[in-house]
């Protein structure tokens, strides 16, 4: 049985699929599995697998019915994981050729462990050249200045801790390896087309008994141009995905110190998904997006979500106050307020 199973979605991916399974195929653990699914590509992703499968019985190719997201390819590979471990790997990203090694062996020494992370390096291609920035791990799972090149596996966090540091900008990010029973227990969350993926991290890291980290890496390529950094009506289902984690941990009962502290992880997405309106809110009203009203109608629900259950006093003290972002009683005061943050700053 293999140790470790890497769950790959593809849409079309034919420019970097090859330098991911190239990382992946050639990494020192051997007993490995990769299950990769194309998400109906209109290239050549679904040969490409096809063909590289032919010559790795390692991989196993599946394919969506129809064009769904990452969430739900990635599920899609779940239902077929054989192995005690799994992780992901985005089509365009890699990992170090130690990687799933050093995770397979921080779950093996500590049977507590329910998360691995791995170093985080981010990859900038301009130009033709290749600039790498390494992500700083939280000083409480790496005992060591950022830069140090040896993490201590023997410090570990609690999953609350974890679920913590990855709500307050990701300081805590979320690529890591997790025990499969636990990943099964809680599959990628599908509410919305992009983000609520995260959600299914973030969960983890609170189910976890223990979090800790290895000296793996995950090379993670950065677009400029992708969905997630330039604008794309689809940022708009951040809200949802903020949604649809809440829901979950009101489900699961958890404590108000996480309540509150998710409540003003909220408040900030709020805020920029506003901004992200007011800024662009002319270029909605095209045949091929939805209308600024629509979005101005969704975003009034959301601030009624915020305030009919967290009032300022209840929510963390780092929200309160700061400028660009007080915390209004109102949509109209905090339209007005929004529309001369942004007016102030264009102008500077």
């Amino acid at each position: 049985m293999a140790q470790i199973a890497v769950l790959i979605a593809a849409y079309n991916a034919t420019s970097t699929l090859p330098e991911c399974l190239d990382s992946l195929c050639s990494q020192t653990l051997a007993d490995i599995e990769l299950l990769c699914v194309d998400d109906c590509s209109t290239d050549e992703t679904f040969s490409l697998l096809q063909s590289r499968a032919a010559k790795d019985p390692r991989i196993k190719v599946f394919q969506t019915p129809v064009n769904s997201g990452q969430a739900v390819a990635r599920n899609l590979a779940l239902e077929h994981v054989t192995a005690p471990l799994v992780c992901m790997v985005d089509a365009d990203d890699w990992l170090s050729p130690d990687a799933l090694q050093s995770a397979v062996d921080v779950f093996r020494n500590h049977p507590s462990t329910d998360s691995v992370v791995f170093r985080l390096c981010r990859v900038f291609e301009e130009d033709g050249q290749r600039r790498e920035e390494e992500w700083p791990m939280p000083e409480e799972l790496s005992h060591s200045p950022f830069g140090n090149k040896h993490l201590d596996e023997n410090a570990y966090i609690s999953g609350e801790k974890a679920f913590e540091l990855c709500m307050d900008g990701w300081k805590l990010h979320g690529l890591y390896a997790v025990r499969t029973p636990l990943h099964r227990q809680i599959p990628f969350d599908t509410t919305a087309r992009l983000y609520s993926d995260d959600n299914t991290s973030r969960l983890h890291y609170l189910h976890s008994r223990e979090v800790r980290a290895c000296n793996g890496i995950y090379f993670y390529r950065q677009h400029p141009t992708s969905m997630t950094t330039s604008f794309n009506i689809r940022r708009f289902d951040f809200m949802e995905a903020n949604l649809s984690l809440r829901a979950a941990l009101l489900k699961e009962n958890v404590s108000t110190a996480i309540l509150r502290s998710y409540e003003g992880h909220r408040w900030l997405t709020f805020i920029a998904c506003y901004r992200l309106y007011l800024t662009h809110r002319h270029e909605l009203n095209s045949p091929t997006l939805t209308t600024s009203s629509d979005i101005l109608t969704s975003l009034r629900t959301r601030f009624s979500t915020i305030f009919g259950t967290f009032r300022l006093s209840r929510l963390p003290l780092r929200y309160h106050w700061k400028p660009g972002y007080w915390f209004l009683p109102t949509l109209t005061l905090f339209d007005l307020q929004q529309r001369l943050y942004i007016r102030i700053k264009n102008k500077r």
